[in-house]
């Protein structure tokens, strides 16, 4: 069966099944999953463990081997199997539907997988061992959400912000400095715990002790740009820079969403419809409820216009010289200020961009009627 997260305590207070599948890539709340049903499994008296690394080459046969066999002194066992790569393959797949269908009562089986697609949670594996047992899906938590989970976090420890506005851009003063980054997020939050004594939160307090520990994400880029939030992708664009990311993967991150955009862009206007080309373009996730938006804010000649921009910063990014001869179409001499143009012509199509770099903003170009 399906199990959401917030759902295992209550769960675990019932009784532990005896199959557990554990899927997706936000390791921090992945792992405390596992350690509670860890947990509980040795209050439940099964004490000895055994783990299993599905690597090139693993032997499928000492992981039925153990699933099936009591330990040497009789104690009952936690077997942990963790499939990195979330493929198990042909001679995988057949023996994770044999582990599901053994039911040894002594033994506790936690599988341990990445984010799967679609076609893989469908999959006859997979399915056996979620009908077998409980499949728990790890859900990213989306940046909008990010200031209540740290505020559910703070409650967890006896803290929380003060009311009204004041604790509001506590909040998001947290959520900006960790960038969707979970472990670093809670890691400051606990520091809180350390540094303050239970009760109310000054925003203050909050900004004296938390640290800007955002690690930026290259792949983060077009979520900021089809938000439309122009604060956020100039700190990526300007936390990219600092921490070294080279300019030209963060173009090549950029004008694959503006590939994207243009193609469903034709279709829409060639009457296709939208949720069919989401699907033929990839478009999953927290991109998925964004598109439509970004899409009714710039129009298919700006973002032609933008990949001839893009073509140029391609040129200056790789250290070529050469220029068409009309210096008005040129991208700014620093290529990080013309990331961020490019950038906008998604996240503010119109406005006067600003570079990260201080520079002054080059003026907006006419939207096209």
């Amino acid at each position: 069966m399906q199990l959401r997260l917030d759902a295992l305590e209550a769960h675990l207070a019932k009784g532990l099944a005896g199959l557990y599948v554990v899927y997706g890539d936000e390791h921090l709340l992945a792992q405390e999953a596992c350690d509670r049903i860890r947990a509980a499994a040795r209050a439940a008296g099964f004490t000895d463990r055994s783990v299993f690394t599905v690597e090139r080459g693993f032997d499928w046969s000492s992981l039925l081997g153990a699933s099936q066999s009591m330990s040497l002194f009789g104690d009952r066992q936690l077997v942990e199997l963790r499939i990195p790569s979330g493929k198990p393959g042909k001679d995988g797949a057949d023996a994770l539907k044999t582990l599901a269908s053994a039911g040894n009562p002594d033994v506790l089986t936690l599988v341990t997988l990445p984010r799967l697609d679609a076609a893989t949670q469908k999959a006859a594996w997979f399915t056996a061992l979620a009908d077998a047992g409980v499949a728990l899906k790890i859900d990213p938590v989306e940046r909008a959400q990010l200031p209540n989970w740290v505020g559910q976090r703070l409650a967890q420890q006896g803290q929380r912000v003060a009311a009204g506005e004041e604790g509001r851009r506590a909040l998001q003063f947290i959520a900006e400095r960790v960038e969707g980054n979970l472990l670093a997020a809670h890691q400051e939050i606990q520091k809180l715990g350390l540094l303050y004594p239970q009760g109310v939160l000054s925003f203050e307090q909050v900004q004296d002790a938390v640290l800007n520990v955002a690690r930026y994400d290259v792949f983060k880029l077009n979520e900021a740009m089809l938000a439309g939030d122009v604060g956020r992708l100039a700190r990526m664009l300007d936390g990219l820079k600092g921490e070294g990311e080279a300019a030209v993967l963060v173009l090549w991150a950029i004008v694959e969403e503006l590939r994207t955009l243009l193609r469903i862009k034709r279709g829409v206007e060639a009457g296709k419809p939208l949720a069919m080309l989401l699907r033929e373009n990839r478009v999953w996730g927290p991109r998925e409820r964004l598109v439509g938006p970004a899409l009714s804010r710039v129009t298919e000649s700006a973002l032609e216009k933008a990949l001839s921009l893009a073509a140029r910063l391609d040129r200056q990014v790789k250290g070529l010289s050469g220029s068409n001869g009309d210096r008005r179409n040129d991208p700014p001499p620093n290529p990080w200020d013309g990331l961020f143009e490019l950038a906008m012509t998604v996240a503010a199509p119109g406005r006067a961009a600003t570079p990260p770099s201080g520079m002054p903003p080059r003026p907006a170009a006419r939207r096209a009627a």
